[in-house]
């Protein structure tokens, strides 16, 4: 049911979310190297009173819309835009705010053969090697490295009925059971929804929607996400920048933690898990 709320045609996008939370929007395109990328959209703009920077996927609502970008699912100028975009908050101080919304990049042969893989991993990097405060935020679908190439901060929110997994469940059943039709029992495993993220430390707060979802009342969905969102920076804004910087890296470090009697504590796995050592 939450993976259904999540793909809601009528669900608000990231231009939703821009509308009612960001002030005097600019919005600015391309990567300055190939082209435009329509599924992701960022720009400058104010929220309540300060100045930010906006990075989101765009799905569009109609078929047309979805059609114009992509169904959200960026090629590697999307990305390689939104790390311009990064790179001049860095250089004037600015917060950066992302929005994520995707099923995942785009996995055609043309966006691998221009560098998917690469402009999703300069994405993370750049986002990772960021001194000022950043918050994203799951509004939808948050899937796979798509999602993650947006995702790489210091608070990571996620409305109630988001999901947010590394592959989509009709993916994960293809891949398991060579059968979409095993997708509730993928989706079952993967743990996708914000109280299991939640629980699992993946995410740091949980936004309320409205009842039945954010398409029945998307202002007030708009107006819990930017009251979350403030609260997240006033947070942010009391850590010094380069120790903000190092619990952002630390936090990612985290994810997928395990205990191994064999491997000394303090050490990563193989799997990229962390040991801490014993207190």
């Amino acid at each position: 049911m939450t993976v259904e709320i999540a793909r809601h045609k009528e669900r608000p996008r990231t231009r939703d979310y821009i509308g009612y939370l960001i002030d005097g929007f600019e919005e600015l395109k391309g990567d300055r190297l190939r082209a435009e990328d329509p599924a992701i959209v960022g720009g400058l703009g104010w929220f309540r009173g300060r100045a930010v920077l906006v990075v989101g996927h765009q799905k569009g609502r109609t078929l047309d819309e979805q059609t114009v970008h992509n169904f959200g699912m960026a090629k590697p100028e999307g990305y390689r835009k939104a790390q311009r975009l990064f790179t001049l908050a860095e250089r004037h101080g600015l917060p950066v705010l992302t929005f994520v919304d995707t099923p995942g990049a785009y996995p055609g042969v043309a966006a691998e053969e221009g560098g998917q893989a690469r402009a999703i991993a300069e994405s993370m990097l750049g986002m990772a090697r960021l001194s000022v405060p950043v918050v994203a935020s799951i509004i939808g679908e948050g899937g796979s490295g798509g999602a993650l190439a947006l995702a790489v901060a210091d608070r990571v929110l996620m409305l109630e009925n988001a999901t947010y997994s590394v592959i989509t469940p009709e993916g994960c059943a293809a891949i398991l059971w060579r059968d979409a039709d095993f997708a509730p029992q993928a989706a079952e495993a993967l743990k996708p929804t914000a109280s299991q993220l939640l629980e699992l430390l993946a995410v740091e707060a949980v936004v309320d929607e409205p009842r039945g979802g954010a398409h029945h009342n998307p202002e007030l969905a708009a107006q819990r996400l930017g009251d979350a969102i403030a609260q997240a920076l006033a947070e942010l804004d009391q850590i010094p920048p380069q120790e903000r910087r190092l619990q952002r890296r630390e936090r990612f470090r985290r994810l997928g933690r395990w205990s191994d009697p064999e491997q000394p504590p303090g050490s990563y796995s193989l799997f990229g898990g962390y040991a801490p050592p014993a207190e």
